[in-house]
């Protein structure tokens, strides 16, 4: 049985490219941004890390190991496996396969339309998750039990309150009366995946935040802000962490307005981790 870690504590590479770079990263249990030039192994970086994760076996058992040239420390160090998301910023055009074909909405076009197609469907599991946990709570006896169903209910409307804000310029609210993820523009129904590319990619951001229904995680965003408005970049951290407080967030970037509010002591260098 997994043990699920907190957090990463520490990841080693041995070869970036052939062999030329060793990298030896401490990470902390909040935000960790990499920054670098183009070209200075941010994303392959990124890509090592996920490579390795996803070669996890189900049992575990791979603390003190290396794998692909990579040993990834968890917190606490007993633990066998650690729940992640990645994100990446490109929205190209998706090639038609038998799996797209089958798909009941045809504007599933783009990989940010694939993304929130998935995502859905993780909307309705957490919403399922979320109300049958404010029944055990009003069920349970406690005298506290509705202040604390309240509660639960809680994050799940400040995730709708802030995306309507971000949209209010063109007049873009959720649909609060749906358990699917739709939008109301001008007493229209407007579905995810006729967004614009900027407000595709923070939604998948937020809602991937949202559904992870705060529990220890670990969010991995390359170039998060590529298509995000300048305020919007700003705030993006704070957004995340505020859907889960207890997520780990590993992301490369370009913008300065990504660590403008406060994260400017979360920033590593590439050159700074390379041994």
């Amino acid at each position: 049985m997994i043990k699920w870690a907190d957090y990463i504590a520490k990841i080693e590479i041995s070869s970036l490219w052939s062999g030329h770079k060793h990298i030896v990263w401490e990470l902390r249990p909040g935000v960790n941004v990499l920054s670098g030039r183009n070209g200075a192994g941010k994303t392959t970086i990124l890509n090592k890390l996920i490579q390795h994760l996803r070669s996890l076996p189900a049992t575990g058992e791979l603390i003190g190991n290396s794998r692909l040239g990579v040993r990834i420390d968890f917190s606490p160090s007993d633990a066998t496996g650690i729940r992640y998301d990645i994100i990446r910023s490109f929205d190209r055009q998706l090639i038609r396969g038998d799996r797209l074909n089958t798909l009941a909405d045809g504007r599933v076009n783009t990989e940010l339309d694939w993304q929130l197609y998935l995502l859905q469907r993780r909307y309705l599991d957490y919403q399922v998750n979320v109300a049958n946990r404010m029944i055990q709570l009003l069920t349970g006896g406690d005298p506290e039990a509705r202040e604390k169903a309240t509660e639960a209910s809680l994050i799940k409307t400040r995730f709708q309150d802030l995306v309507d804000e971000l949209f209010s310029e063109t007049g873009k609210k959720i649909d609060r009366n749906s358990n699917e993820l739709q939008f109301v523009q001008f007493d229209e129904l407007l579905p995810p995946y006729l967004l614009s590319s900027g407000e595709k990619q923070i939604l998948v951001i937020l809602l991937t935040a949202l559904t992870q229904d705060r529990q220890p995680y670990v969010l991995f965003m390359d170039e998060p802000e590529a298509s995000l408005h300048f305020d919007w970049q700003k705030r993006l951290i704070d957004m995340v962490r505020e859907l889960n407080p207890n997520v780990q967030i590993i992301l490369t970037t370009h913008s300065p307005a990504v660590i403008m509010d406060g994260w400017e002591d979360a920033v590593t260098e590439v050159c700074d981790i390379t041994v």
